[in-house]
């Protein structure tokens, strides 16, 4: 029987996931797991690389970038194991973290876990947070407008959405795409990840419709290091880390993925509302930026940045209808 199904999708980056791998096994080919790579199209040795040192994987290749989604839904069709783990190629395995997991997951009532994620300086990542009305939180982002949403959302003492650094077990929302062990059963009733999405925000989406399936949650006391959006940022050739660069192509794939979220989540209103939001912030932005510039010796933002999340903003609505009607479509922006 195997136990777990591990996914990594691979996109010009053999060395990660070697790495990765050599943190998980000190035995390669233990019977409880597999491991597949799904190769993005990388056209480049990275298939020999990996093999070389792990040849019983399994090896997946698409026949274009297809990203997240697409990626690891061709992986869970062919997984045989009873629980799935979409992993990142930019994590570092500590203390048996990954059989751990499958161990509490598979006899456990839950039907998705995660894992607590580290920076490599130690410092604890977002691993899990709490879905809010309409997805306001990801409202944040914005420049200016996002610390104004910040500000009330404290004076109206709202929950805070994220988990900063798990203790214990904790129930959650949805986990880290990073790391999302899932069991297959689960999946199979929820369905697959939505390959609408090329990246970003497509775990949330489809956590929200695992939840419906049953409860997740983070086991804190099992950690894992990881990199944060190392293949991605290579990809977008975008020297950012996170969500809140949306002043570049990188940037109007997050903005772009965010609304779609959205929209098949929470529908029509709240994609309208954030859509306004979007536009609201360019003047805000310009007024703000004008304003603080005197007393802001440290440049937080710049009217390079102005223009570019301006830019970035017009082509959101080139694609805005589209999104609305909710019809099929890849929204991929490389």
């Amino acid at each position: 029987m195997i136990l777990c199904s591990i996914i990594i999708v691979n996109y010009k980056q053999p060395q990660l996931v070697v790495d990765c791998l050599e943190t998980i096994f000190p035995n390669p080919s233990s019977s409880k797991f597999e491991v597949i790579v799904v190769d993005n199209c990388s056209n480049d040795d990275s298939e020999r690389i990996i093999k070389k040192r792990f040849p019983d994987i399994s090896w997946i290749p698409m026949n274009y970038n297809s990203g997240f989604a697409r990626a690891n839904n061709a992986g869970i069709r062919a997984a045989k194991g009873e629980l799935l783990l979409l992993l990142n190629s930019d994590t570092l395995c500590e203390n048996n973290a990954i059989v751990e997991c499958a161990e509490r997951l598979h006899e456990s009532e839950y039907v998705a876990a995660g894992v607590q994620l580290l920076n490599p300086d130690r410092s604890p990542q977002i691993s899990g947070s709490f879905f809010i009305a309409g997805g306001l939180n990801q409202l944040l982002m914005l420049p200016f407008l996002g610390s104004l949403f910040r500000w009330l959302g404290y004076q109206m003492k709202v929950r805070k959405t994220s988990v900063d650094d798990a203790k214990g077990i904790i129930d959650v929302d949805w986990i880290n795409g990073a790391f999302l062990m899932v069991k297959k059963d689960a999946a199979e009733r929820a369905g697959l990840l939505d390959e609408d999405f090329f990246l970003f925000f497509e775990e949330i989406e489809w956590c929200s419709r695992l939840r419906k399936v049953g409860k997740m949650c983070i086991y804190g006391d099992l950690r894992m290091v990881h990199l944060l959006g190392s293949t991605a940022d290579k990809a977008f050739e975008s020297t950012s880390k996170g969500y809140n660069n949306l002043f570049d192509k990188k940037g109007f794939q997050i903005m772009v993925s965010s609304l779609l979220r959205v929209r098949k989540q929470y529908g029509i209103g709240w994609y309208i509302f954030h859509l306004f939001c979007y536009l609201l912030t360019i003047p805000v932005f310009l007024v703000a930026l004008i304003v603080s510039l005197p007393f802001n010796p440290k440049k937080r933002y710049s009217f390079g940045e102005f223009g570019a999340y301006t830019v970035n903003c017009m082509k959101v609505l080139l694609v805005s209808g589209r999104i609305l009607l909710n019809r099929p479509h890849f929204y991929k922006v490389l």
